[in-house]
């Protein structure tokens, strides 16, 4: 008997996913909870595993396919049954819970005088006539027997219209120059991109800067790295512990940058679940640290590094990556010298760190060189003040600069 490839829960208000890649292909052999195909949502990459061993007898969603949770992606056959397994016809229409690919566009075309229409879906046949379109002019469908179907029509009506015969028609939104690469986005980087044009769109965005004096925190970790990780079972003692416990500090003296606007509302968190960006091979992603306010520094520690070996591994879970209520990000690991990070809705505001640079400082009336990082905070004035916002990052700067501030919740 055949076993269905289900799609599983994708997690909270997750119900579609786009079919990535398959790992094995069809009439290959699988063992119990081997990965078979790999699933993009608008956060993480899912794989989907074998639910018993066996041959993958048919591979019913191709790759590149959007699919809704409890979809049927392929069916799994004992190894003795694979031999009179037959491999599946494509389906004239997709299962339920699958989204077919959009069809190419390109310029309208008729069929040929010999190239028989058939007569169009109820479906079809209804939008057909809305729009005053004769089944001939969309031609061939793409149901059961060529028959033509909503989508054929709703293709033909996404057709940009046919272009003067002297003129050339261009490929996609644009011509390709020669040594150019056309690749698709990935789902994953459409909803990064639509995030953060929705932030600039919605936000009243504005950025204010400060620089913090990196000497304390350095002759800190240097002086208690080794004893730091011998304690807490190899977990290292780094800097982005310190800034997270000093935005904790800060955010509960200003808890409007800890908030976020609700409608008509603003919504105050009595809690910190902060958000570390981390780079993964399909792009930036914010894995949450729940209540970072009650975790020391190896507490916190472990979970950013755990974060970033499984946002490199892809394992992240879809849970991991919301309900944050304030974030930080890092550009100085790639060498960023200052920049204004943008807000990751609906959080009202997000902390960005960057290089440490030696630089001359005036200290004690005297000009010493001295470690320096640029600190920014981006911030949605809608719901934050400006001086709630300058007051803010220099409780940051203040708790960085003098670490005993930290253990002394000063």
């Amino acid at each position: 008997m055949a076993t269905e490839i289900l799609v599983p829960a994708l997690g909270e208000s997750v119900t579609t996913a786009t079919i990535a890649r398959w790992m094995k292909q069809q009439g290959d052999a699988v063992a119990a909870d081997e990965p078979l195909v790999e699933l993009e949502t608008d956060k993480v990459t899912v794989e989907v595993n074998a639910p018993s061993a066996g041959v993958l007898s048919s591979i019913v969603v191709p790759e590149g396919t959007e699919v809704e949770v409890g979809a049927v992606l392929g069916l799994v056959v004992p190894a003795d049954a694979s031999t009179q397994a037959q491999p599946a016809r494509p389906a004239a229409n997709p299962p339920a819970g699958i989204n077919p690919p959009p069809r190419p566009l390109g310029p309208v075309s008729r069929p040929a005088a010999s190239e028989p229409v058939h007569a169009p879906l109820p479906a079809a046949a209804k939008l057909l006539a809305d729009n005053q379109i004769a089944a001939g002019d969309v031609g061939a469908g793409t149901g059961k027997d060529g028959r033509i179907t909503k989508g054929d029509v709703l293709g033909f009506l996404n057709r940009p219209a046919p272009a003067p015969a002297s003129v050339p028609v261009a490929k996609g939104p644009r011509q390709d120059e020669p040594g150019e690469q056309r690749v698709k986005m990935t789902r994953l980087r459409r909803t990064i991109a639509l995030r953060l044009k929705e932030a600039q769109n919605n936000a009243a965005m504005l950025t204010t800067f400060n620089e913090v004096d990196m000497s304390a925190i350095m002759a800190l970790r240097s002086e208690y790295r080794d004893a730091f990780e011998k304690k807490h079972k190899g977990v290292r003692l780094g800097f982005m512990s310190v800034f997270v416990r000093a935005c904790c500090v800060a955010l509960k003296e200003f808890p409007a940058v800890n908030a976020e606007i609700d409608g008509d509302d603003i919504v105050y968190k009595n809690f910190v679940h902060m958000g570390i960006a981390v780079g993964g091979p399909s792009g930036l992603v914010v894995p949450v640290i729940r209540d970072a306010d009650k975790l020391g520094f190896a507490g916190i520690e472990a979970a950013i590094t755990d974060f970033g070996r499984r946002a490199r591994d892809g394992a992240l879970k879809l849970e991991e990556l919301t309900g944050g209520t304030f974030s930080i990000t890092n550009g100085g690991i790639y060498g960023s010298l200052l920049s204004t990070p943008i807000l990751n809705p609906p959080q009202s505001a997000i902390l960005g760190m960057h290089k440490i640079q030696d630089r001359p400082v005036v200290a004690g009336g005297k000009i010493e060189i001295r470690p320096m990082m640029y600190l920014a905070l981006s911030y949605d004035h809608r719901i934050v003040d400006g001086k709630e916002a300058v007051s803010f990052l220099v409780r940051v700067k203040e708790g960085v600069e003098d670490p005993r501030r930290l253990l002394l919740d000063l």
